[in-house]
């Protein structure tokens, strides 16, 4: 799939709307740009939230976030985001994005890998 300006941009858009969502405690918020598989996973936004809390501190609290390159990993378009966690631990988070029906872009999962990984 072809990425455009507009991809990336609507990609980091949808990012950074869900991290400030968290950091509000917005949960329906930023369950409003989880993918709609990963809505029917959790069914509903304080599971979701519980999850990304307990399970992805660096994402629901991070001290800095830094946009890096859009690539695609096993097929899926994946947005690198570098994020210092609230314990002051840098990390990478590859988020995997889904394009909708309707061409927006949701989220549709994110996994956190350490920074001195490489990525292939």
């Amino acid at each position: 799939m072809k990425i455009t300006d507009s991809d990336s941009v609507a990609i980091r858009y949808v990012i950074e709307r869900q991290l400030e969502a968290f950091q509000k405690d917005d949960t329906a918020g930023a369950f409003a740009f989880a993918s709609p598989e990963i809505q029917v996973q959790f069914r509903n936004p304080e599971n979701f939230i519980q999850m990304v809390r307990l399970s992805y501190p660096a994402v629901y609290r991070p001290r800095s976030v830094f946009f890096e390159k859009i690539t695609t990993i096993h097929g899926k378009i994946t947005q690198l985001v570098l994020l210092l966690g609230p314990d002051g631990v840098p990390v990478r988070a590859l988020y995997l994005m889904e394009k909708q029906p309707d061409s927006t872009w949701k989220i549709n999962g994110c996994v956190l890998i350490p920074v001195e990984a490489e990525i292939n």
